[in-house]
């Protein structure tokens, strides 16, 4: 558990809620205040935070430069914002704001869990930073695009949350948080509408080429285990990441991150048949090859090499 703030003072509520959500003014209806704020962070770009009202109040944010996904468990929220009113209840995931505008709430006995992404984060996971001006990310609208999607969100979420947040050991390496926070960013993507490019364009086209998968390729191995993402790739390759994602589709018939999977796959597998197996374990490496979930590793390692790890840490 992270940060816990708890309080039944109007102006703790105020300064617990601007600390963590940008300087926020309340106007609480009636004498109750209870509020308490538990605050996880992945990584500096991502944090997963549970928050719950005892009280009804609006409130008035300044831009936060961050964006805030949410879905109430219990009470009702309406966001305001040059876009207009919006209003949710129970089991609707939503967008807060868009990360450069200040916004108004109104709740009313309300409990949330709630996902704060650096906005910087989904445009490393989807644009180039090669050219002279790439075009950011930005989500252009603030509910999921489906009842799919929707469930998308909660079962992302429920996973980061009860797989590498339960775990102390699994949410201290970096590796793990990392890749849980691109998780969420990625999720983000796929769920709330945004104008991220779909397509690769013609010089997309002719950059994912053998020569920028062999550099792709070189810069995977030679950087297994720092915190690396596709964008990081695609400039060690001197192309774009749509160029860098379809070279791999073209030449390799995989992606990028799970070719970066299977190379930390073949690490641990290194470091199973060389490790004490009365001092380390394979849950360990797991996490510091970046697998948050030990029963995923082991099923991924079966298929790969077609027995347990625990076999192998066991046998050399």
């Amino acid at each position: 558990m992270g940060e816990v703030f708890e309080t039944t003072d109007v102006e703790f509520a105020e300064h617990a809620l601007s600390r963590t959500y940008g300087r926020m003014r309340l106007s609480v209806h009636g004498e109750r205040c209870g509020m308490r704020l538990a605050v996880d962070r992945l990584t500096p770009a991502a944090r997963l935070d549970h928050v719950s009202f005892a009280m009804a109040f609006d409130a008035d944010a300044a831009p936060l430069n961050a964006l805030i996904f949410g879905e109430l468990t219990s009470g009702r929220v309406r966001h305001g914002s040059d876009h207009g009113d919006r209003c949710y209840g129970p089991g609707q995931p939503f967008l807060t704001a868009q990360p450069e505008h200040g916004y108004t709430v109104t709740v009313a006995d309300a409990e949330a869990e709630t996902v704060v992404i650096d906005s910087v984060l989904p445009s490393e996971l989807a644009e180039t930073p090669l050219g002279p001006s790439p075009r950011p990310v930005r989500f252009i609208g603030y509910e999921p695009v489906s009842p799919q999607a929707a469930a998308q969100w909660r079962a992302t979420y429920a996973y980061v949350r009860d797989t590498v947040l339960t775990s102390p050991d699994a949410v201290s390496h970096p590796l793990v948080a990392a890749s849980a926070a691109r998780l969420l960013a990625a999720t983000a993507l796929a769920v709330f509408p945004n104008n991220a490019l779909t397509d690769p364009t013609t010089a997309d086209r002719h950059d994912a080429s053998p020569p920028a998968l062999r550099r792709a390729v070189a810069f995977i191995e030679e950087n297994a285990h720092p915190d690396i993402t596709v964008a990081d790739i695609a400039a060690a390759a001197f192309v774009s990441i749509r160029a860098v994602q379809l070279a791999f589709r073209r030449h390799l018939d995989t992606t990028p991150t799970r070719y970066l999977r299977r190379v930390r796959l073949a690490c641990a597998h290194q470091d199973l048949i060389a490790a004490d197996p009365d001092s380390q374990t394979v849950t360990a490496v797991a996490y510091r090859w970046g697998f948050h979930s030990p029963s995923r590793f082991a099923a991924a390692y079966r298929r790969a090499y077609g027995v347990h790890p625990s076999h192998v840490l066991r046998t050399g």
